[in-house]
């Protein structure tokens, strides 16, 4: 039992790993609710009880399952961000197996393996559809979004939802949770409800596990009072910016690093290139693009100095989906320096030398966004080619048109 504080509402509250959970049909949708994974983003824990306390009386209506699921106690006693690593940051499939032969587990790791024990007991107990969503709040003003993998029922599904996408940000990071549940195929997002502390950042919560509900078929629209509210809620929060970005850059914050972000930015602003947005080692950082702010940092603990992203132009979103309905990737393999990793076909191994010609933007339009890179080689990921898109392909989000 963790006691987690919310500074918003000046209210601490008893939690345990699993927050709340309703069994309506285990042939059914079934959704999981990540929060807390970050202690000192408290927010998604007070949506999710808020949620389960209110929805006890519609039980007998749900045709699915739903599950509410704390992810680091001891950090969400302390209201700091992690104890000994970042929780959200060690999701790999190495690193998992890594842990059955540690002899010694820091905080996280610990908390890591009974989340990933939960995790296998959901998809064995239930037949799905599965979808996952993990809760955020970020350390500076935003407007709420989500953030996925990029794979088409990613993007369709998360589509539902009157708020802006970003996707690519699974090629600057290594280790999400989410990023691991994409790996096994699953529709997975993130959603960012607003600034840590902020009440809103707790409402706008409310409203989208509630949309979710409706949006996974879980709950009927009649089912939930005051759909429309939570919808334009979300719509007003997110100023009505409901396209699709792109990050174009990280500032990775190195060890030694002395990084401070100038104030009062705020996600999603406009950003012109020459501008001033950091001092590191007592050193200007600026702008090299004419593009948008995202999430900088405006805590101490954490990595990511800030993002840069950019819109999505539509033709090249639904560019894209053409390419990949027609698995266009299979033609890179006849240029020279680029090959399948195995017969899988999951991954491609791109030599540096032989192929400077494959550009970025090329391989983004076929879902190759994750990348491990060596002095001579890239190995890209596709989050495409391992998607369940059969467990999904009888949903309604799944039936409409893709873009």
């Amino acid at each position: 039992m963790a006691q987690v504080y919310s500074k918003a509402l000046k209210k601490t509250i008893s939690v345990e790993r699993i927050i709340g959970k309703i069994q309506g049909n285990k042939e059914r949708p079934t959704l999981v609710f990540f929060s807390g994974i970050h202690g000192n983003e408290s927010a998604g824990v007070f949506a999710l009880q808020e949620f389960f306390n209110h929805i006890k009386s519609h039980h007998k209506n749900f045709k699915g399952n739903i599950y509410g699921v704390l992810g680091n106690p001891k950090a969400l006693e302390l209201n700091q961000r992690h104890v000994d690593c970042d929780l959200n940051r060690i999701w790999t499939s190495s690193n998992i197996e890594a842990l059955k032969s540690k002899e010694e587990l820091n905080t996280e790791e610990k908390e890591q393996i009974e989340l990933h024990s939960l995790l296998k007991e959901i998809l064995e107990n239930n037949k799905g559809p599965f979808y996952f969503i993990d809760l955020h709040t970020t350390s500076s003003k935003t407007l709420p979004f989500i953030t996925i993998n990029d794979a088409i029922i990613n993007r369709n599904f998360s589509k539902l939802f009157p708020v802006p996408i970003v996707l690519g940000i699974e090629e600057y990071l290594n280790g999400p949770l989410l990023s691991y549940i994409n790996e096994l195929g699953y529709v997975s997002l993130g959603f960012e409800s607003g600034q840590h502390d902020e009440q809103d950042a707790i409402t706008n919560g409310i409203a989208f596990i509630y949309l979710s509900l409706v949006f996974t078929n879980i709950l009927s629209k009649s089912d939930v009072k005051g759909f429309n509210e939570y919808y334009n809620k979300l719509n007003n929060a997110s100023n009505n910016v409901t396209e699709i970005f792109e990050v174009i850059y990280l500032h990775k914050i190195k060890n030694d690093e002395v990084f401070k972000m100038k104030t009062g930015f705020k996600s999603f602003e406009t950003i012109k290139k020459g501008e001033l947005l950091a001092i590191s080692d007592d050193k200007e950082i600026v702008s090299k693009y004419n593009a948008k702010i995202f999430m900088p940092l405006y805590q101490t603990k954490g990595r990511e100095g800030f993002f840069i992203i950019k819109k999505i132009k539509p033709f090249f979103l639904k560019l894209s989906v053409l390419l990949r309905q027609f698995k266009a990737d299979n033609f890179f393999v006849l240029f020279p320096g680029v090959s399948w990793e195995n017969r899988e076909k999951k991954a491609l191994m791109v030599n540096l030398k032989t192929a400077r010609f494959m550009v970025k933007p090329l391989f983004h339009l076929l879902g190759y966004r994750n990348k491990q890179v060596n002095k001579t080689h890239l190995k890209l990921y596709n989050r495409e080619r391992v998607a369940k898109v059969d467990m999904y392909k009888n949903e309604r989000w799944c039936q409409k048109p893709l873009n």
